[in-house]
């Protein structure tokens, strides 16, 4: 009971209340008539009834998930090897990840390497696996609402130790954007769609940072 929002508190103690009193009136009467069964029969329903609607509020507005608390510093690694306008582009859409939802961290793989990491850092590497794979094959992101539930979890040691949920959105085929969560199941829709947007843009953002310049043309 003490994790019910006080109005299902509410709602359920006065419906036991109600209960227990139709029971201690009818222990009490004098006389059992027919007109006191039926007046006791329809408040026992009417106790019942507050009951049950104390149990689908609790259904209707389920308790959100705890966050969970992620060991490691919060801060910034940027490659400085990237052009100022590929590193304006992450630093942006990194902001707009970890202030605009629940994301608590946000990496960034690409060609081989880790090019961002932002919000609580984690200090161990990290290598696209199975998980990663899958995600680029499809060209679709992957959402783990509860990665304690995933037996390959240890994909993501480049994370914070015990994250809770990840969504792994595919960059091309060279590259992945991972984004840990506060809480289990804690991204919705809403958030998948805006980081598919956001990848789309940022793969021709990194791919032109990552072609060849023109080359230089011979003196005659």
């Amino acid at each position: 009971m003490a994790g019910l929002p006080p109005p299902a508190r509410l709602c359920l103690a006065a419906g036991v209340l109600g209960l227990l009193l139709c029971l201690l009136n009818q222990l009490t009467a004098p006389d059992l008539s027919p007109a006191l069964e039926r007046a006791a029969v329809l408040a026992s329903l009417m106790a019942v009834g507050l009951m049950l609607v104390a149990v689908l509020w609790t259904r209707a507005l389920p308790a959100a998930p705890e966050r969970v608390e992620l060991p490691g510093p919060q801060g910034l690694e940027l490659d400085e090897a990237l052009p100022p306008l590929a590193r304006e582009e992450l630093a942006w859409g990194s902001h707009m990840l970890l202030t605009a939802t629940p994301a608590a961290s946000v990496l960034l793989f690409w060609q081989g390497r880790v090019v961002l990491r932002r919000g609580v850092l984690a200090e161990e590497p990290f290598f696209p696996g199975a998980i990663c794979e899958r995600a680029r094959r499809t060209e679709r992101c992957v959402s783990l609402v509860d990665l304690r539930l995933y037996p390959g979890r240890q994909e993501f040691t480049g994370l914070p130790l015990g994250t809770p949920a990840v969504i792994v959105q595919p960059i091309g085929a060279v590259g992945w954007l991972l984004v840990g969560g506060w809480s289990p199941r804690c991204f919705c829709r809403a958030d998948e769609l805006w980081l598919e947007g956001w990848a789309r843009k940022l793969r021709t953002t990194l791919e032109d940072a990552s072609a060849p310049g023109p080359a230089p043309v011979a003196a005659p």
